[in-house]
């Protein structure tokens, strides 16, 4: 198998160490790695493969040459470089939000839509993890009974909003028990003009406030799922942060053409490709944050007819947002680029 020049664009962070973690556990085939992030983290020590690498700083150069680079350090490092590194010769596989939307560059599940890879010109947008999460249940559903109508409901985990989210609810949860001020500094984002304690709380605002005063997260699960399953269907979403370390959780409600039995359902879902099925009430079974963190299916349970409308069905489902929803999902996009040969090189 051909050994693969391999970057990482923003090696120091949540998604960047975890997309280190998925290419050592998957046996990547890597010749060589480099690791780059801002020039505040130059000559940090990374181990990998029982080797400890040295993290450099990202530029056009420092990307130039490999055949492959992750890059997981936002939009604005995306939009400045992955043109140049795709011009160069390097697939892009991003995990930002830049070219989610750009109808040049192809947006990828690989369970729901790998035959996209193929379009690429050197640039692979990675979904929102939100929407990777969902549209992975939604897909195998949809094939099955056509979706007319999704309500969406999520419970985002702190990681989400990266390190200094997951911060922010340890040290609030701490001040709080001890009977201390709390100080919220980092919720609903760093940038907001004011902030709210996350610590046994709920937020229901992820990302800033957009046409019709839905947030862009809730936007994102409208439009990207309508680019990744190629058809456009009535999708409403209210999301919301809560008091989680890891794994995003959501509520779904369907409004199928055809209808699907609550077992209809649950046999679907247990042969669909990438999803684990945790459903059995009498003895308490259904999917968690605690039980999805750290794996790489993600779970489906709660399964239930809608009772107020003769086809609907109710799903919860839960998935690691920085494994499937973001790190995993983008190395499975490189293994699938590689088994297509479809790599620029």
């Amino acid at each position: 198998m051909r050994r693969l020049r391999v970057a990482i664009v923003g090696a120091t962070g949540v998604v960047g160490q975890e997309l280190l973690k998925i290419l050592d556990e998957r046996n990547f085939p890597i010749d060589k790695l480099t690791l780059l992030a801002s020039a505040r983290s130059e000559g940090k020590p990374v181990e990998f493969g029982g080797e400890v690498l040295r993290v450099g700083t990202v530029s056009e150069n420092s990307i130039a040459g490999h055949d492959i680079a992750f890059f997981a350090a936002g939009a604005s490092v995306s939009r400045e470089l992955a043109h140049a590194a795709a011009n160069n010769g390097t697939l892009v596989i991003d995990n930002s939000s830049a070219f989610r939307m750009d109808p040049e560059v192809p947006l990828v599940i690989p369970e729901v839509n790998p035959a996209d890879i193929l379009k690429h010109s050197g640039i692979i947008a990675n979904p929102n993890c939100t929407t990777t999460i969902m549209v992975m249940a939604l897909k195998p559903i949809d094939d099955a009974a056509t979706i007319k109508r999704a309500v969406v409901s999520t419970y985002q985990a702190v990681s989400g909003a990266g390190a200094k989210a997951m911060n922010a609810l340890f040290r609030e949860a701490k001040a709080y028990l001890a009977g201390e001020a709390v100080v919220p500094e980092v919720l609903p984002s760093a940038s907001a003009p004011k902030h709210y304690q996350i610590a046994f709380n709920v937020i229901p605002q992820v990302d800033v406030f957009q046409d019709m005063m839905y947030s862009k997260e809730e936007w994102k699960t409208v439009h990207e799922t309508a680019k990744i399953m190629g058809r456009t269907f009535g999708i409403t979403a209210t999301t919301v942060r809560v008091p989680v370390e890891r794994s995003h959780s959501i509520s779904l409600n369907l409004e199928t053409k055809q209808k699907l039995t609550r077992q209809q359902a649950l046999e679907i879902l247990s042969k669909a490709p990438g999803i684990q099925v945790i459903d059995d009430p009498n003895e308490m079974l259904y999917p968690m944050p605690l039980l999805a963190s750290g794996t790489d299916l993600v779970q489906v349970g709660r399964i239930r007819e809608d009772n107020s409308i003769p086809s609907g069905l109710n799903l919860w489902v839960v998935g690691d947002q920085l494994r499937k929803g973001a790190a995993l999902n983008g190395v499975q996009i490189a293994e699938k680029a590689l088994e297509l040969g479809c790599l620029p090189r």
